[in-house]
C-alpha cells in the first residue's frame, strides 16, 4: 500500500487520450519533473465517475498552470475509456487501463471483491507521494477538483 512520503510505485498502462481517442501507454516515470496526480475510479460510465472526471477536466486549466499532469486508472479496457470518454464529451486527461488490477493492487486502493475504491494521489516533482485519499465508503463521494489544486498549489518547488 503506498504512503505519503513514499515514492509512487512506477506503472506502464495502455489507455486512450481523453480528449481525443487516441490510443497510447503512459509511464509514470516519464511525468518527473513535474506533479501528478493520479486519479483510481471504480468504473466508465457510472455518473459518479463521469461527475468527477469531468469536474477535474473544468479544473484542468488550474492543474496546466501548475504543470500538474492528472492521470486516471480503472480497470476497463481502453476501448471502455474511449467509448467513456467519447459519450461524456471528453476527458482533458488520459484514461488509463490497470486490466489485471496490478497497478490497483500495489496501490492499495482495491476493496471488497477486488473492485477499484475511488482515491486520489498527488505526487510531486520526484515521484514522492505528498497527499492520498483512500474512500472506503460505497464510492459515491471523491475529493473535489479544488480541493486537489490546493495540495498541488502548496507542494515545495523542486531541487
Amino acid at each position: 500500500m503506498v504512503a505519503v512520503g513514499e515514492e509512487a510505485p512506477e506503472f506502464d498502462l495502455p489507455g486512450v487520450d481523453g480528449a481525443t481517442g487516441e490510443p497510447g501507454r503512459w509511464r509514470l516515470s516519464e511525468q518527473r519533473g513535474r506533479p501528478v496526480v493520479v486519479l483510481f475510479y471504480p468504473g466508465d460510465s457510472s455518473p459518479v465517475c463521469r461527475r468527477q472526471l469531468g469536474e477535474y477536466t473544468e479544473g484542468i486549466a488550474g492543474f496546466a498552470e501548475l504543470d500538474a499532469q492528472v492521470l486516471a486508472v480503472s480497470h476497463q479496457s481502453p476501448e471502455s475509456h474511449r467509448r467513456f470518454a467519447e459519450r461524456s464529451g471528453g476527458f482533458a486527461f488520459p484514461l488509463l487501463s490497470d486490466d489485471d488490477r496490478s497497478v490497483g493492487r500495489e496501490w492499495g486502493v482495491l476493496g471488497l471483491l477486488d473492485l477499484y475504491r475511488r482515491c486520489v494521489f498527488v505526487l510531486d516533482d520526484r515521484g514522492i507521494v505528498r497527499y492520498s485519499h483512500r474512500s472506503i465508503g460505497p464510492g459515491l463521494l471523491y475529493r473535489p477538483a479544488t480541493e486537489v489544486l490546493d495540495v498541488v498549489a502548496g507542494l515545495p518547488g523542486g531541487d
